[in-house]
């Protein structure tokens, strides 16, 4: 395999895990949230990956989130699964799991939490890499993995026979432009904080965007992908900047972007909201004033 298996391009919003008021799945909301989404563009999803709060998930709703998903889209559209654990054995049966239920890929974050050696990280690409037939899609985010995917790290793993893309969120410029040189021929590179620089990602030949934006921020953010590779620079630029103002907006709000997302999403009336899994905490008081008062003078509210 490599970046000619797949097909996989444009805008894939992460999703969030919606719980309802005794903190199980909320399939509807979840369902309907991928619906709406797909009305707008969107050319597949990541499931249960850090917006759908997948280290606050037992396996059995993990798994359940990979079948339904696929219930749900059908064949209208990409769905590549969170699946990576800390260790290969966790990781591999929920890759098994996730093509048995017919999706597209497997998202793969590095073990977490347990600062890894190169040889360490490599070492654990190639037993999952060695164990499933589904296509793989590497996942880096150190500043919630604790392990980083270097250019040169994913360039190794880019010879693997199922790594197919990386979702690269380090918020590096220079980590994801390193990587996109280094690797963009042999593996699909997609840009994780399409918000902050997603635009001049596509312009230098990223093969599309895996965001949590487009949950709130929908008609935009899912067109940044057509606009970016297609329209005028003056409106790509101006989508830019707005999505570069709702980033800072929501984690001086939020704390982080999980909650924050759900919480616009609710002030919104849209599906996908709700409160987060402990340890994180809704958006409440003072955050959630300023939180819509950005929405508003965004013009989402």
């Amino acid at each position: 395999m490599n970046r000619d298996s797949i097909n996989w391009s444009g805008m894939l919003p992460a999703v969030t895990t919606p719980f309802t008021a005794d903190n199980a799945i909320d399939e509807t909301a979840f369902a309907d949230n991928l619906e709406r989404l797909l009305g707008a563009g969107a050319s597949g999803f990541i499931i249960g990956g850090c917006t759908g709060e997948f280290w606050a998930l037992s396996h059995d709703e993990r798994r359940r989130l990979a079948t339904f998903s696929k219930e749900v889209v059908g064949d209208r559209g990409t769905i590549v699964v969170g699946v990576g654990s800390v260790t290969v054995d966790e990781t591999v049966a929920l890759a098994r799991h996730a093509e048995d239920a017919g999706c597209d890929g497997a998202l793969v974050v590095p073990p977490y939490f347990v600062a890894l050696t190169e040889d360490e990280i490599l070492w654990h690409y190639s037993q999952i890499n060695a164990r499933v037939g589904i296509p793989i899609c590497l996942y880096n985010i150190p500043a919630n993995a604790v392990n980083a995917l270097t250019p040169d790290i994913v360039s190794q793993l880019a010879d693997l026979d199922r790594v197919v893309a990386i979702k690269e969120s380090s918020g590096d410029w220079k980590n994801f432009y390193g990587t996109l040189v280094a690797t963009g021929d042999r593996i699909r590179v997609f840009c994780g904080p399409a918000s902050v620089y997603g635009v001049p990602a596509l312009q230098l030949g990223a093969d599309g965007l895996m965001d949590c934006f487009p949950n709130v921020w929908t008609e935009e953010g899912i067109g940044m992908f057509e606009l970016a590779c297609n329209g005028p620079a003056e409106e790509a630029r101006a989508v830019q900047a707005k999505g570069h103002a709702l980033t800072e907006l929501f984690v001086a709000c939020g704390g982080s972007l999980y909650p924050a997302t759900k919480a616009a999403l609710d002030l919104m009336g849209l599906p996908g909201g709700g409160a987060p899994r402990s340890p994180l905490r809704p958006v409440e008081g003072d955050a959630l004033i300023a939180l819509k008062r950005g929405l508003e003078m965004h013009g989402l509210l």
